[in-house]
């Protein structure tokens, strides 16, 4: 998965754009400033949008390709951004130094995503929030009409509302919803696609 990552962030355009995410975006508007973490960050639109907007912020991801572009992105907007380029198995950060959660299109294999959510949450401390944007399983109906919406080929790695619920048991959700979008995200996001939208607030 690494090489494909990597292949793909080398092109020179940003594959899902230099934008951030609408619906991630829609909810930072509300929060205060703080310490964000985004997990599997990719080329960085949402990380840096976050910095731009006054947030401290750690990324990581497995690609060094995306780190480059991500940190380019950075220069470009004047802010600075840690980035690591560590899977999300080997991540190393102190529990409960975070404010925020961001999670925009983060999948990852069956076998390891409740381990790896159960971490991500233990980053965040009390009364800190997390934003979720992924695509669901109903997505699969969009990717068979369109391969241009994007999504992972393998079905397992669509989120199910109720076990990311469960995942995240720790948080109160003000949101939890499942919708029918259409992205513009860059050439990899385009179309119709059926997404998971979670806000909520750590217990």
């Amino acid at each position: 998965m690494k090489d494909l990552w990597n292949e793909r962030y080398r092109q020179s355009d940003f594959v899902y754009g230099d934008q951030p995410n609408v619906y991630f975006a829609e909810k930072l508007a509300g929060l205060k400033l703080g310490k964000a973490i985004f997990p599997a960050e990719g080329e960085g639109r949402n990380a840096v949008f976050a910095a731009t907007k006054g947030f401290e912020v750690d990324a990581f991801d497995q690609s060094e390709e995306g780190k480059k572009k991500a940190e380019r992105l950075a220069d470009k907007n004047s802010v600075t951004i840690t980035y690591n380029s560590v899977s999300a198995d080997q991540i190393n950060y102190e529990n409960g130094s975070f404010d925020l959660l961001v999670m925009i299109f983060a999948h990852f294999p069956e076998k390891m995503r409740r381990d790896l959510h159960r971490q991500f949450s233990s980053l965040v401390r009390k009364g800190g929030k997390i934003i979720l944007e992924g695509f669901s399983k109903d997505h699969s109906v969009f990717q068979k009409e369109n391969p241009k919406a994007g999504g992972p080929k393998d079905s397992e790695m669509l989120y199910d509302i109720e076990d990311l619920k469960t995942d995240f048991f720790d948080f109160d959700f003000q949101e939890a919803f499942i919708s029918e979008t259409v992205l513009n995200e860059g050439p990899y996001h385009q179309g119709k696609a059926s997404v998971v939208r979670l806000f909520g607030t750590k217990k």
